[in-house]
């Protein structure tokens, strides 16, 4: 007689992490306007109170499968032991591994924005949590090896490379080259940085 198994009961970090996979999938295939509290649940193979258990609607549980797929492509800043080599690895990387997030987002996020009253901004500092960007740790420690003139400085200067690249990126719709990024960084952000004669 075969009997068939029940199924396992997942718990924990492990049911959470299903969630938010499955919120991702349905997001990602589905777009925005399928992204249901129920979808999701279906997807997952469990109930809509296990998921209001964590996330208290739609727009929490989205902005959870977001900051969930992100933190698996974020890796720690580089430190090759210039300002110019740190950069250039940064934009490198997030154009090799993190464009095609950015790109799905702005393509399935449009109606997110509008309903919930936010912007990409908005969704840029959840990503960040509160902690400084890559950028912002390259080029402190290049003022500490006295390669940045710390007056020089502004948030919208120590963002530039990175808005350049974005800019790049949205226009061309394809991987930034690297001689791009380093054009970025060679011609346009290190000479307003670098301190003067």
């Amino acid at each position: 007689m075969d009997l068939e198994q029940p199924a396992r009961r997942r718990r924990g970090a492990e049911l959470e992490n299903a969630l938010l996979d499955a919120a991702w999938e349905q997001l990602t295939q589905g777009g925005y306007a399928a992204f249901t509290i129920d979808a999701v649940a279906e997807r997952a193979g469990t109930s809509k109170p296990v998921v209001y258990r964590r996330w208290a609607d739609k727009h929490e549980l989205l902005r959870a499968a977001v900051r969930h797929v992100s933190d698996r492509t974020i890796r720690p800043a580089p430190d090759t032991g210039s300002l110019r080599g740190d950069l250039i690895e940064q934009l490198v990387y997030a154009s090799r591994h993190r464009l095609n997030l950015a790109a799905m987002l702005m393509v399935h996020l449009g109606g997110y924005f509008e309903e919930s009253g936010t912007s990409p901004a908005d969704l840029r500092e959840l990503l960040l949590g509160g902690s400084r960007s890559r950028t912002e740790e390259a080029v402190e420690r290049a003022v500490a090896r006295g390669e940045v003139d710390p007056d020089r400085l502004t948030p919208r200067i120590i963002d530039l490379p990175f808005a350049l690249f974005r800019h790049e990126a949205m226009m061309t719709l394809k991987p930034v080259p690297e001689e791009v990024a380093a054009e970025i960084v060679d011609t346009i952000f290190l000479p307003l940085v670098r301190p003067l004669p």
